[in-house]
């Protein structure tokens, strides 16, 4: 079961559970869901269940270690005669240090699965000839463990409640079983969405009934993001990652096409298994956090980072740039900025900091390599001079008397976001830090259409056939965003017209994902592109 959209999952696994389900008497059928949970993390992952369990069973323990002190403090300070400002201080000390310890345990975890042969390469330089002074050979033999499936985005879920706890939003629940459920329900655990324990352990424990509407329009959105996968993102595929695998042999032209492509399919892959999580929640009666708000209508790269892995960026500001932006040091560089600067300019130059530690922690989030801290490092440049420019393109619009919000004026904006987004892709999907500066060197050095014109692009996996397909696809994918920006919601409108239409509609989009998708010989598939992050 390596994917959402395997027949395993679809025709047998996804059914079942609901049949169990729903056979099952509500106050028990929490079980269920998290029998299935943990079947889909054993077929994939096997042995590596006993991490989750200690990732469970730590901020478990952790949990109910800070509400114990928190009631102790209470009682405490209610005391008679009590010295209220050292027992708070006391306290926070005691809640500091389990906090910490829940933290590090989960953290390790998803250092040494993910982190411990990129520090081992980073390392290496520097601490082999130390430690040869020493008598210690450093291991040169690269590192390399096998992830249990989904730890980074259980880990993110697990550090939300932990400090949510110590910061009193939530009140830790004493139930292991249901903080089980919540880190582990099947259909987040491959790809997210990064969800709130407040938001959604409730809605998972209480074992709503399935019903005729949720199936049915959790149904279709399952099969829009099946579509979405095998028409755009499994076809285009077999182009990507050859000219990303050998970009040294094509021209920048060919480049940019990838680049391109690429965007397509990651957003394609990623939405598409998206609309399957969202789905299965809905028929499971569970409202999820929805990941995508029409990103490629962005435009400023802000914009789009607010519209692209909503819960992933919420989770940055929250327990990143918040903390770090109101924290002491922080809060000094800003005083010192504000009187250097300005009050406009400023806090803006101050909150570099903290905007350059979310963008790094982003970029290595999604893996260990260099291309991943120049991602981080792109998008940290885009958004902080985007947001530094700000006053001085709008008073240079003003004087030039530029309606910013007439029609010329957002295109161009469209358009430039774009274009900094389709760079901003190339170097997430690079081989590597070199490859990536490569790939930009080519794409702007060299640019040329030459491997248009000779016709060699119609040989790098894809015909004219298939152009043709992806660019009808994506214009109904971009048609039907457009429409939702507007506040028209498609399926919403084919249910309330009448049964015939809906019926229609899901046929007719089952029909298209059969007869249009890329599968069978000549085609290679993507695998789960975000489960590898």
């Amino acid at each position: 079961m390596k994917s959402y959209f395997s027949l395993t999952v679809l025709a047998l696994f996804l059914p079942a559970t609901m049949l169990c389900y729903q056979l099952m008497p509500r106050r028990l059928r929490w079980l269920v869901l998290l029998a299935a949970s943990y079947i889909f993390f054993w077929s994939i992952s096997g042995k590596l269940l006993v991490f989750l369990l200690i990732s469970t069973g730590t901020i478990w323990l952790a949990g109910i270690g800070l509400d114990r002190l928190l009631r102790e403090r209470a009682s405490r300070l209610r005391a008679p005669g009590a010295n209220r400002r050292d027992i708070k201080r006391r306290y926070a000390r005691y809640m500091r240090l389990v906090l910490a310890a829940g933290l590090v345990v989960n953290l390790s975890m998803l250092f040494a699965f993910k982190y411990l042969g990129f520090a081992q390469r980073l390392l290496a330089p520097l601490a082999t000839p130390l430690l040869a002074h020493a008598g210690i050979t450093f291991p040169q033999e690269a590192i390399s463990l096998a992830a249990p499936i989904g730890i980074s985005f259980y880990t993110l879920q697990a550090v939300s409640y932990l400090i949510d706890v110590h910061r009193q939003s939530i009140s830790a629940d004493r139930n292991p079983a249901r903080l089980a459920l919540f880190l582990s329900f099947f259909p987040l655990i491959m790809e997210g969405p990064i969800c709130r324990y407040g938001d959604t352990a409730q809605a998972l424990w209480a074992g709503r009934p399935i019903t005729a509407e949720n199936i049915s329009r959790g149904g279709m959105r399952i099969l829009w993001g099946l579509a979405k996968k095998v028409i755009v993102a499994d076809r285009v595929n077999l182009l990507v990652k050859t000219v990303f695998e050998q970009y040294g042999s094509y021209d920048g032209g060919v480049i940019a096409l990838a680049a391109v492509l690429y965007t397509v399919q990651l957003y394609c892959d990623f939405s598409g298994t998206m609309d399957f999580v969202m789905g299965c929640g809905r028929i499971f009666g569970v409202t999820l956090p929805e990941n995508f708000k029409q990103p490629y209508l962005s435009r400023t790269a802000s914009e789009f980072w607010q519209r692209w892995h909503i819960t992933l960026g919420t989770w940055f500001r929250d327990y990143v740039f918040y903390p770090l932006s109101l924290s002491k040091p922080v809060k000094r560089l800003t005083s010192a900025a504000r009187k250097a600067f300005g009050n406009r300019m400023g806090p803006l130059a101050a909150s570099g900091v903290a905007l350059l530690a979310v963008w790094l922690g982003n970029g290595l989030w999604h893996g260990a390599g260099g291309q991943y801290v120049l991602f981080g490092l792109f998008w940290f440049v885009a958004i902080w001079i985007g947001g530094l420019t700000e006053p001085f393109s709008q008073a240079l619009c003003e004087r030039l008397r530029i309606d910013r919000a007439s029609m010329p004026y957002r295109v161009l904006q469209h358009v430039r976001t774009l274009a900094i987004i389709f760079v901003g892709e190339l170097i997430f999907r690079a081989q590597g830090g070199s490859a990536a500066l490569g790939m930009l060197g080519k794409l702007f050095g060299g640019f040329t259409l030459e491997s248009f014109a000779n016709g060699t692009v119609l040989g790098l996996g894809m015909d004219a056939a298939d152009f043709v397909c992806v660019g009808i696809a994506v214009a109904v994918i971009v048609a039907v965003g457009i429409l939702r920006e507007r506040g028209v919601s498609l399926t919403t409108w084919l249910w309330n017209h009448n049964a015939v239409t809906w019926s229609a509609a899901v046929c007719a989009l089952a029909i298209i994902a059969v007869i249009f998708g890329a599968y069978g010989a000549g085609y290679v598939p993507v695998d789960p592109m975000y489960a590898s992050f």
